[in-house]
């Protein structure tokens, strides 16, 4: 396993999540297109909403110290909070990559306030180009930095279903 996964590989993963799985939901049409995102940690799920109606979900990874909301660079939390789809990025170190506009101006006025830097380039993406361990092995325990990881064929649908400038809602 690439060292600086193998690193953050903690104890047993979290219970499965309950609620709604991927076989709850209907085969997305062709041209789908999301009207926005939520991802629920707790449940560790990623949901692509259209008119408030859950249309798809997945399982996600999150960042390695995942309860709580991002307070500063490195500290490996994924942030909680109201963002926007901004840019992509087909060619990261990752299966393809959507940034999330985090930090945010009140996200940036409580790290000055706590005199630390924010962070940033937080993304959903897919797995780890080149890697040679299954998406099951990596998908089963929270290995981010702080972004959001699904399997590479989830990642596809959210890139083709996601535009820029989609809201995504991060709930704790």
């Amino acid at each position: 396993m690439p060292p600086e996964i193998a690193g953050k590989i903690p104890g047993p993963p979290p219970p499965p999540a309950k609620g709604l799985m991927p076989q709850d939901v209907r085969p997305l049409e062709a041209g789908f297109r999301a009207d926005a995102v939520r991802v629920e940690k707790k449940l560790r799920r990623i949901h692509l909403l259209q008119d408030g109606a859950i249309r798809a979900s997945w399982p996600v990874a999150l960042g390695g110290n995942p309860v709580g909301h991002k307070q500063q660079e490195g500290d490996r939390r994924t942030p909680e909070g109201r963002y926007v789809i901004d840019w992509r990025n087909p060619k990261s170190s990752y299966f393809l990559s959507l940034h999330i506009s985090y930090p945010g101006k009140a996200d940036k006025e409580r790290a000055r306030a706590l005199g630390v830097e924010p962070g940033g380039m937080i993304m959903i993406h897919g797995q780890p180009n080149g890697t040679q361990y299954a998406a099951s092995v990596l998908q089963s325990f929270d290995w981010t930095d702080g972004c959001i990881a699904v399997t590479n064929e989830a990642m596809q649908t959210i890139w083709d279903s996601v535009p820029n400038g989609t809201p995504i809602e991060i709930l704790p």
